[in-house]
């Protein structure tokens, strides 16, 4: 038998042996790791699930109004937070927030059964806006006001 190949098969085995006790030991780093994360997933869809009940349960129940489905709005109050609005009226909260200048709304006593696109439409507050170079922010409900208004 040749030593000299003898040789070269015994250092081939030292460097695999070597090679598997390196795999091995990373083999069992991703395996920790893997198990870690898959605990990590587990917590996260248990946070989702409880955060997902708390927003069903504080969300604003539909009613009725006049035979048509209403969103009724929680009266805002201390403890009550703007994260229990619907997400129209957060955005509307947020474009307010952002406005470069202060929002200001105008309106002339009406008794409380006059909606507001007719107490604008009768005070004209869409043209006096313009004039004053000002816009409008309205929910999708205001679309009747005039076809320049902007919805957040």
């Amino acid at each position: 038998m040749d030593p000299g190949l003898l040789e070269r098969i015994t250092a081939r085995r030292a460097e695999l042996d070597e090679l598997e006790e390196q795999l091995a030991k990373v083999l069992s780093e991703v395996r920790a790791e893997r198990d870690k994360l898959a605990v990590a997933e587990r917590v996260l869809e248990r946070v989702s699930e409880q955060l997902a009940n708390e927003r069903a349960s504080a969300m604003p129940t539909p009613g009725q109004v006049g035979g048509r489905a209403v969103m009724l709005i929680p009266h805002r109050a201390p403890d009550v937070e703007e994260a229990m609005l619907p997400p129209d009226y957060q955005r509307i909260l947020a474009a307010v927030r952002q406005a470069a200048g202060p929002v200001i709304w105008v309106s002339a006593a009406r008794p409380g059964r006059t909606h507001d696109n007719t107490a604008a439409r009768h005070d004209h507050i869409l043209a006096r806006l313009r004039t004053a170079g000002l816009g409008a922010l309205a929910d999708l409900g205001s679309a009747a006001w005039t076809t320049t208004y902007v919805a957040p």
